[in-house]
């Protein structure tokens, strides 16, 4: 993207006005609205990744957007937004299959089913449904798999026992005990802090690339970079905060 096609795209997104310098090929980082960095590339380099604005999630697209890579330049933003993203979905979908009080389909994903020798995913042996917020129905495609799956969650950590009527089970969803609730908020904070580490690991091996970008990026650059990835590191790091306090105060509803 040319500079002036750059510029136009920051007006559009709100951020302050950033004036790119005339050179025959500008690479501007966008790290935070207060901190931009523009540096002069050779023309001729050829871009190695495109990262419209548009196609990010807001919270992402405020820390960073890099609109040109080159060969002697490597995207650190959004390497590390990516891979923290993706630790976050892991955490959000663990902490959905944590049973509370109500029915939630989710609770069934970690359900593994020993099919004809297989071990497979409950959800892709049956469908799922919720008659009422006390209550999920399983219907399995193959009849043949219903008792494996009764088995399934039987033997599974969530307390629940199925009724079998030779066509659907039904899963009544019982209130947590004081016990349970307590087992359950245990855990909520175990995996938890296993998603701090998992972001700061990220942050780790962010940091070891910036040290390692050769002399082309000056020690500025490599500053703003850094101080992007923290932020990151501290934005992610609260939301994981939030997310456990927030399915601690939903185990304690009765």
């Amino acid at each position: 993207m040319h500079c002036s096609g750059l510029q136009s795209r920051i007006q559009q997104s709100g951020w302050p006005s950033l004036q790119a310098p005339s050179l025959p090929c500008c690479q501007i980082k966008l790290i935070f609205p207060s901190r931009a960095v523009a540096t002069a590339r050779p023309a001729g380099h050829r871009p190695l990744v495109s990262s419209p604005l548009d196609a990010r999630p807001a919270q992402l697209r405020r820390v960073a957007a890099v609109h040109a890579l080159t060969t002697e330049d490597i995207d650190v933003e959004a390497d590390t937004m990516e891979r923290m993203e993706k630790s976050m979905d892991s955490l959000k979908g663990k902490f959905s299959t944590i049973r509370t009080g109500r029915a939630n389909p989710a609770i069934l994903d970690r359900i593994q089913v020993d099919y004809y020798g297989a071990l497979t995913p409950l959800r892709q042996l049956a469908g799922i449904s919720v008659p009422d917020s006390s209550m999920l129905v399983v219907q399995p495609y193959d009849t043949g798999a219903m008792d494996e799956i009764e088995r399934a969650i039987l033997e599974s950590d969530l307390g629940i026992n199925p009724t079998n009527d030779g066509k659907i089970l039904r899963l009544n969803i019982p209130q947590l005990t004081a016990e349970r609730r307590k087992e359950f908020g245990k855990t909520v904070s175990k995996l938890g802090e296993e998603g701090k580490i998992a972001i700061r690991n990220v942050r780790r091996d962010a940091m070891k690339t910036v040290d390692k970008m050769d002399d082309s990026v000056s020690e500025d650059e490599k500053k703003s970079l850094e101080d992007a990835v923290q932020d990151l590191t501290d934005d992610y790091v609260k939301q994981i905060d939030s997310m456990i306090k927030s399915k601690q105060e939903e185990l304690e509803k009765v």
